[in-house]
């Protein structure tokens, strides 16, 4: 249970048709994350769609190539007004997700509110301001431009702090969890008593008058023997 102590390279994924923002950042939980490589990937708009898919998957290959990240964080696609806009962005957004999944690795998938909470402490921050603390926590010179690159670094940073504090929940859960005690054979269960038969009750005597007419003779104790009067 070490992982969550070992620096985590994570590739965020912007994605768009026209713009695909892609952000590589390094760090482990408690430190703050280094900035390895980002940038924007660019279709033009009247090329066939399937030519642009391609060249985002190509260009997507070469940083997975390049940069080698342990996972992929990409915006989860919410419902939007301009419905064209969102099927391109869903589109990309799985041309990034079957890349990592050709080399087995996890892809995390995070709504905008999210990203911008776990940066920004809000998530109702405004792309000024998640761009501002992108700078800040990375300690840039410049802000990323465009906000495509920016948003694809805070993707890359929301996913490594998440999955560093659910390592670190699994860890302790680990640790609390009690050790599993052996049970002994012999103590498994106590020793069961062996009811008597039926009818062989311990001391019972013969029952006056149980089950018999008035005057008639006494039923003798069952196992004492032959009673009187039989086989003579």
């Amino acid at each position: 249970m070490t992982f969550a102590r070992q620096p985590i390279r994570v590739l965020g994924v912007d994605p768009g048709l026209t713009r695909c923002g892609l952000g590589v950042v390094e760090g482990s939980p408690g430190r703050p994350p280094a900035l390895i490589r980002v940038g924007v990937i660019r279709t033009p708009s009247g090329d066939d769609l399937a030519h642009r898919l391609l060249a985002i998957e190509t260009e997507i290959e070469a940083w997975l190539d390049a940069c080698r990240p342990d996972a992929v964080a990409v915006e989860r696609v919410f419902s939007q007004q301009n419905v064209r806009t969102v099927m391109g962005t869903a589109q990309a957004g799985a041309v990034a997700i079957v890349c990592a999944a050709r080399r087995g690795l996890p892809v995390g998938l995070h709504t905008p509110s999210e990203v911008k909470a776990a940066v920004t402490g809000s998530g109702r921050a405004d792309k000024a301001q998640v761009t501002l603390m992108v700078t800040r926590l990375l300690r840039m010179a410049d802000p990323p431009k465009p906000a495509d690159a920016a948003d694809a670094l805070a993707l890359a940073i929301c996913h490594l702090w998440r999955a560093g504090t659910m390592m670190r929940f699994a860890t302790a859960a680990v640790a609390a969890a009690p050790a599993a005690k052996v049970v002994p054979a012999a103590a498994a269960a106590p020793a069961v008593a062996v009811a008597p038969a039926a009818g062989a009750v311990p001391g019972a005597g013969v029952i006056p008058g149980a089950g018999t007419a008035p005057g008639a003779a006494a039923v003798p104790r069952i196992g004492t023997g032959i009673g009187p009067g039989i086989g003579r």
